[in-house]
């Protein structure tokens, strides 16, 4: 089997764990707050990462050399994976990650004043075109904008803005503050909202919470096994298998289908994503590749940034 081969299967390996760990979220948070999920998962995924910290072999110290943009990312983190959640436990889940995947589109733009990227007419023109179906799948005027799709929508911007952050200080700033600062902050701002939102906990949703953490640890591994394997403009596209995930895991277990405007916006989102990906990809087109280095799924920013990791090398 060819290394393009292997680590095309290895990257749908991940997206498909990470569609099923998203399965879970949407799962208890119909029970419970995210603030809640947030904060086991978090708990019991520092053991983990503290696995992979363990094999950090840079010298210094926790203190970031780009205090100002390390604290925008953190806090982008934070709200990230808050308004992930929630949207995953309100709205069905294709609708969820046709939102989701507008993540390029917006790297792409945010790239312009923080990277000062140069984005030609072709570029631009494919996120003029994504937005456009963003707008098909929210239908405005048609159907209720409400609380779900706003999440969706800030998910999909406060991701971009932490990709976009670690292209722009990823050189400087040591792999652990990348990963810990997020993990650490997730977890205390989670800490302090969980007294009034705190439902007990059943032995087997405590369970499927250690799943969740195992399953995006897991899905961590395959990404970076596949980023290893195959160049960068074949393994991000693959991202965009988890929609057929999503549709049939809706179905299976939530009684979810998929609309007419639902496909026909993701089919143009996907469409758009994939040329920039593809475009990003040709000599000469992208100095900062914001899109194709970002080497991460879109959606939270729970788990540590594959970039990060693979810096290690």
């Amino acid at each position: 089997m060819s290394p393009t081969l292997r680590g095309a299967l290895f990257s749908l390996t991940a997206f498909g764990l990470y569609a099923t760990h998203d399965v879970v979220v949407k799962f208890l948070g119909a029970s419970y707050a995210p603030f809640q999920t947030i904060f086991f998962s978090t708990l019991l995924s520092f053991p983990l990462v503290t696995l992979m910290l363990m094999r950090d072999r840079t010298d210094g110290n926790l203190r970031p050399r780009q205090p100002v943009w390390v604290a925008i990312r953190t806090g982008a983190a934070i709200l990230n994976v808050v308004a992930a959640f929630y949207a995953f436990s309100v709205l069905p889940l294709a609708q969820a990650y046709a939102i989701f995947f507008a993540m390029p589109l917006l790297i792409t733009l945010l790239a312009i004043p923080i990277l000062g990227e140069r984005v030609g007419m072709r570029r631009g023109l494919a996120v003029a075109a994504g937005l456009v179906g963003v707008i098909i799948v929210l239908r405005p005027g048609q159907a209720e904008f409400g609380l779900g799709q706003f999440s969706a929508l800030g998910a999909a911007v406060t991701g971009s803005l932490v990709s976009i952050i670690v292209r722009k200080i990823g050189q400087e700033e040591r792999s652990a503050v990348l990963m810990l600062y997020p993990m650490v902050a997730n977890f205390l701002v989670m800490a302090f909202v969980l007294p009034f939102v705190y439902r007990p906990l059943p032995i087997e949703h405590l369970g499927l919470l250690a799943l969740m953490s195992g399953l995006g640890f897991v899905a961590g591994l395959f990404i970076i096994a596949a980023y290893r394997t195959a160049p960068a403009v074949i393994v991000a596209p693959m991202q965009y298998s988890q929609i057929i995930w999503a549709a049939l895991y809706g179905y299976l277990f939530f009684n979810e289908g998929v609309d007419g405007y639902t496909l026909a916006g993701t089919s143009v989102i996907v469409a758009s994503g994939l040329y920039i990906v593809l475009r990003e990809g040709t000599p000469a087109v992208s100095e900062n590749r914001p899109v194709l280095e970002s080497r991460t799924r879109a959606e939270t920013a729970l788990f540590p940034r594959i970039s990060q990791i693979l810096k290690r090398r």
